[in-house]
């Protein structure tokens, strides 16, 4: 089992940093390889809607979204963390999600996602809602816990402080790891469930 764990807090050893480190040890304890990725702190530019990744097989943008599709491709779970910034998730969050997920062409069907919200106090929600949707746009059962996967912490290392917060990173990641498991032995015995031709439909029509 191997999990991509994404950053897109601004800041290295912040309270996002400290979430996902909650969820990291309990997957090493569990046997989950994980791979960690720092983005927020990167020039991450937007989707610029060109096409270009559906010829390439790749973000014509070449950044740390190219550098790290392969890792997401062999992964068998996606965490990303954000902080909460007008309760949404930040914007370089958004850049790479959009981008690395548009320009991806490989199947993500089965592969576990997690969303975790950083915030003072308020809209951790809202993010975390926003954040669901990359993966149930794309076949991903979405993990969860025993709260909304939220922290809440202002200055760095703060978070240390919500005790039900990191108990929730930890109950996710127990969740997900025995998510993952369970996808892997289904796969095995019933391989992944029956595809349709994909039927695109536009409202002017």
């Amino acid at each position: 089992m191997k999990v991509l764990m994404i950053n897109g807090s601004p800041h290295a050893k912040g309270n996002t940093a400290l979430a996902l480190e909650e969820m990291r040890k309990v997957f090493e304890e569990n046997g989950v390889q994980t791979e960690y990725v720092h983005v927020g702190n990167l020039t991450v530019r937007g989707c610029i809607a060109c096409g270009a990744c559906k010829t390439k097989g790749r973000c014509v943008i070449d950044d740390v979204v190219n550098e790290t599709a392969a890792a997401f491709e062999t992964a068998d779970g996606l965490v990303v963390g954000a902080p909460v910034h007008y309760a949404s998730a930040n914007a370089t969050t958004i850049a790479y999600l959009d981008r690395l997920f548009f320009s991806t062409g490989f199947d993500k069907t089965m592969k576990v996602g997690a969303a975790v919200a950083i915030a003072r106090r308020g809209g951790c929600s809202a993010t975390f809602d926003e954040l669901n949707k990359y993966f149930t746009i794309s076949g991903m059962p979405v993990a969860s816990s025993q709260y909304w996967n939220s922290v809440h912490g202002l200055t760095p290392g703060e978070a240390a402080q919500d005790a039900e917060g990191l108990q929730t990173m930890r109950t996710l990641a127990r969740n997900m790891t025995f998510l993952m498991k369970s996808i892997a032995l289904g796969r095995e015995k019933y391989g992944l469930p029956e595809k349709e031709e994909w039927t695109p439909t536009h409202f002017i029509r």
